[in-house]
């Protein structure tokens, strides 16, 4: 979360830093070289969100304008944050900057931070690659972030055109039986010597908690914690070839915290520089409770209601996803019947003329 004034303090540690009013001043020289490096200056932390305290320090402070930075985890604490402000009649702009590499946040065209994640998930990939080829029957498994939108493990698959299974939340699979993922390792084996598996860490939760104790653990930011699929899914296959005394050489690759810690690339450098430039505009035209984003390439103000009404998830029947199995030649593992309701709706875009029908933002701030 970045809070700014006249002075230009920005809080670290997210929340904890409004409570322990930890700021550091961030002139221009402070900056200038940060695109360069991975992580954040400023530090990140989950949880210990309380509206009234968070309210009172900006209220104290004289702070009068607040960016914050995030996905939709942050975004809807921002809205909460924007409603306090908005019920004290306090003169303050409350701004959403769209910062997240699973690409979840919903109406923008993508998040800052997804271009640089895919880039990075490829390396992953061909190193999965060389290792099954150099392997009898060997397998390639990398685990790719994606806790229930699959967008990052969908692009890197299609950009890198050696996957040969590629599994995501959105879409069911199930491992034994005809049709099955199992009969279909076997099956790529034969043919080919060699397969790459890419899964996302959301996809098969079900199928591990039928196997396993059911989790009901949650983190500091209420997010269910989620066990780690990609262990299990290579243990399980790796019964599987022992029990029919078949030969399988699986090399698993988790790049999640590397992905995570690379700088952002060329791409993600100038989208973040139009989402920062279009934020910092609106709030000093006097608009507030809104975030800033592409939709349709057009630079918005979207309502935060329209970016915490739901997720942005990868819609399992529509061409893109039709591109992906025609890459990776795979089954779609489910019938028509298991085919959920809400993933047969066509993408949320918008009109070719780019008008929406959304109240507009909140313009409530006096100069």
């Amino acid at each position: 979360m970045h809070v700014r004034c006249k002075q230009n303090p920005w809080n670290r540690w997210w929340i904890r830093g409004f409570y322990a009013k930890n700021t550091i001043p961030l002139e221009s020289k402070a900056v200038n070289d940060i695109h360069k490096h991975g992580g954040t200056i400023l530090g990140t932390s989950r949880g210990g969100h309380d509206t009234t305290k968070i309210v009172d320090s900006i209220q104290d402070r004289g702070i009068n304008q607040v960016y914050i930075v995030g996905g939709d985890g942050t975004q809807r604490e921002a809205s909460v944050i924007f409603e306090e402000i908005r019920r004290r009649r306090l003169k303050v702009a409350v701004v959403g900057i769209p910062k997240t590499i699973d690409n979840d946040i919903p109406v923008i065209d993508r998040s800052f931070g997804f271009d640089t994640a895919v880039e990075e998930a490829q390396r992953a990939i061909n190193a999965a690659h060389v290792e099954a080829e150099s392997n009898e029957n060997g397998i390639g498994f990398v685990k790719l972030m994606g806790r229930y939108s699959g967008f990052i493990a969908m692009y890197a698959t299609l950009a890198s055109r050696d996957v040969d299974c590629f599994l995501i939340p959105e879409s069911p699979f199930y491992l034994e039986g005809e049709g099955g993922l199992l009969e279909f390792i076997e099956r790529r084996l034969k043919e080919n010597g060699h397969m790459v598996i890419v899964l996302a860490e959301g996809a098969g939760q079900d199928l591990m908690s039928k196997s396993m104790e059911s989790n009901t653990l949650k983190d500091a930011s209420g997010n269910k914690l989620l066990k780690d699929v990609g262990l299990w899914l290579s243990q399980s296959i790796k019964d599987h070839f022992k029990k029919n005394k078949m030969v399988m050489n699986l090399k698993y690759i988790d790049p999640t915290y590397m992905i995570r810690a690379v700088p952002s690339n060329a791409s993600d450098n100038v989208y973040c520089t139009l989402l920062a430039q279009s934020a910092v505009h609106g709030a000093m035209a006097g608009y507030t409770g809104y975030t800033s984003g592409l939709a349709n390439g057009r630079q918005t103000y979207i309502p935060y209601y329209r970016i915490t009404e739901k997720q942005n998830h990868v819609v399992i029947t529509d061409r893109m996803w039709a591109r992906l199995l025609s890459s990776t030649n795979q089954p779609s593992f489910l019938g028509p019947k298991d085919i959920p309701e809400e993933k047969k709706e066509t993408p949320e875009t918008l009109p070719p003329g780019g008008v929406v029908d959304i109240p507009p933002v909140t313009k409530e701030i006096t100069k």
